[in-house]
């Protein structure tokens, strides 16, 4: 089996007609289509739904289905609302920085940017409680490829000792990047 790329990724809302005006005025997506049932086609359960599909960018798509017959929707209480949470690439730091003033200026808290040394984020809620991450790659040359060389030792250990693993500390701060560094 070769996955092509992901169809798409879903997400429930509150409210399907207030998500996509969110998402095409602030994050300019377009509205793809939507699709709605009385009955849920996979199991037959009477349960009506609206499916929206929004274009983020190069084949991503991005879904969201609103279930009015459904408890209202709440997030996992069990996991930090810093985790779960939808990333997007913007082309540059300036394109960043824009996004940033757009989005304060529509009244919506942004925190960032973030410097994660490979790229820089801001981050911010859409109505719907997601925690939507934009993010700007700042990777010097090199610094993704030594990533990935060490990241099977990384998982490693981090399997073994639930401890963050030091092999790639100049990511967060702690010392200056090096290729090929032990």
């Amino acid at each position: 089996m070769k996955i092509q790329r992901i169809h798409h990724v879903a997400y429930r809302c509150k409210d399907a007609k207030e998500t996509v005006d969110f998402y095409r005025n602030h994050l300019d997506m377009d509205f793809q289509l939507a699709i709605a049932e009385n009955n849920v086609p996979s199991t037959g359960a009477p349960d009506p739904y609206m499916h929206v599909f929004l274009d983020a960018g190069n084949g991503n798509v991005l879904a969201f289905f609103e279930l009015p017959n459904s408890p209202e929707m709440d997030r996992d209480q069990n996991t930090p609302e810093w985790v779960q949470h939808i990333a997007f690439e913007l082309e540059s730091m300036d394109e960043l920085l824009k996004a940033k003033k757009r989005l304060e200026d529509a009244g919506i808290d942004v925190l960032g940017p973030t410097n994660h040394t490979i790229f820089k984020s801001i981050y911010f809620f859409d109505p719907n409680g997601h925690r939507i991450e934009l993010a700007a790659n700042t990777a010097e040359p090199g610094m993704l490829e030594e990533l990935k060389r060490v990241s099977d030792d990384m998982l490693d250990e981090w399997s073994r000792t639930k401890k963050a693993p030091t092999h790639a500390d100049w990511l967060h701060g702690a010392g200056e990047f090096k290729r090929g560094q032990p």
